[in-house]
Parts: C-alpha cells; structure tokens; sequence
C-alpha cells in the first residue's frame, strides 16, 4: 500500500523553468557574450545549480576556461537573479489540479513530501501558500542531485519506509531517472515520448483522476 508521495516543484507543482533558464540567458550573455540556445533548456531541468551550469558550459565547451570560483560566483548571480524573478509567486502560480491531488492525499491520509533538487523549494511553496500541506521537505544541500535517487531515498528513509511504499512525481528525464534507481513508482508530467521510462504518464496533474489514485494507493497498479 502507498503511503508517500513525493513530488518535485518545477513543472509539477508550479513553473519556474521560465525564470531558471531566462536568468541562466542573462548570466551567460554578461559574462560570454553568448546566447544559450533554447534547446538547451532541457538538459538544466532538475538537476542542481552547478550542474545546470556545468551542463550549459560543455555546450559551448567554456567548462574548462574558469575556475571553479568563477562557477561558483556565476551561479550565485544566477540564484539571486531568479529569485528576484520569483519573489511575486502567489497562489495564482499554483497549476491547475495541485490542490485537489493534495487534499485527497490527505483525505487518504498519505504523507506528502517535497524532492526538489532546488535550495529555494522552501521559500517557493511559502509564496505559493501550501506549505501546510507537506510532511517533509528534503534538503537537497550535501546530496547528489538527479538523476541519483538520493533525493527520493532521504523523503523515504524520513519516514523509515520502503521503495513499493512510495510514488515519485516529476517532470524531468533526470528525475524520472532518479525516482526509478530509488525503484519507486514513477508517474511522469509532461511528453509521453520524453518520459517513457515511468511507469504512467499524464500531461498535466490535472488528469490524476481518483480511480487512477484509489487503484495506485492500494496496491492494484502491481
């Protein structure tokens, strides 16, 4: 029986990919003089801050030509930026669904946990004024990001339960990815085409429906 569900912030709960890749553009331009290519988005998504940038440099292949203090300060630019960009998220920012999944969780009385690889979930559900609905935020600080499961196992561990008793949700390659090396159950958000490797894909949280969420709590997705 499930008992926990973790759920990833970006394109899940709420979007700030939007603002990660529009402040990551903007450090980059400054200090490059490069424009990032869009499609470059996707490999920054939910993947720590370092990474997202590490990941942006072997693009262009800069990793090598600073120092790893320069990354450092550029990816602080890059944090304070965004959330200058995020400071006004409000209740508005929440998508469509989210609510209505939390409070039937919570009816069933599953636990509800967040697994942001991002430092800043914290303030964000704050602003978007649900933090009442979680059990457990994991710190990210000190673990390795997605696609390692470590985010996943700590929301587990912290209730002292076992893989068959939770569900991951996320939007992201890496955090299926990390959802099915914890060998959680995964349900994707997003691209069908994309996210193969869960277990159960939706477009959107808004087409979870109950008996899909009855079924899975129960056991009957075995």
């Amino acid at each position: 029986m499930i008992k926990l569900f973790i759920f990833d912030l970006d394109g899940v709960i709420t979007s700030t990919s939007i603002e990660h890749f529009s402040a990551w553009k903007e450090i980059i331009k400054d200090r490059f003089n490069i424009y990032i290519n869009d499609s470059i988005e996707e490999k920054t998504k939910g993947v720590s801050r370092m990474q997202s940038l590490n990941r942006i440099l072997e693009s262009y292949d800069l990793e090598y030509i600073i120092s790893d203090n320069e990354k450092v300060r550029l990816a602080t630019l890059k944090n304070e930026l965004y959330k200058s960009m995020i400071s006004n998220f409000d209740e508005t920012n929440i998508y469509p669904g989210v609510i209505k999944l939390f409070e039937y969780l919570k009816k069933k009385n599953i636990l509800i946990a967040l697994g942001s690889a991002s430092k800043n979930g914290p303030s964000i559900i704050d602003g978007l004024g649900i933090r009442n609905y979680f059990d457990y935020i994991v710190d990210p600080t000190d673990l390795m990001s997605k696609p390692h499961p470590d985010i996943f196992n700590k929301a587990m561990n912290h209730f002292n339960l076992s893989p068959s008793e939770c569900v991951g949700i996320e939007d992201a390659i890496s955090g299926v990815t990390s959802i099915k090396s914890a060998k959680m159950y995964a349900i994707g958000i997003g691209n069908q085409e994309q996210l193969n490797h869960a277990d159960i894909v939706f477009k959107s949280i808004a087409e979870i429906d109950n008996k899909f969420l009855e079924n899975l709590i129960e056991g009957d997705h075995e």
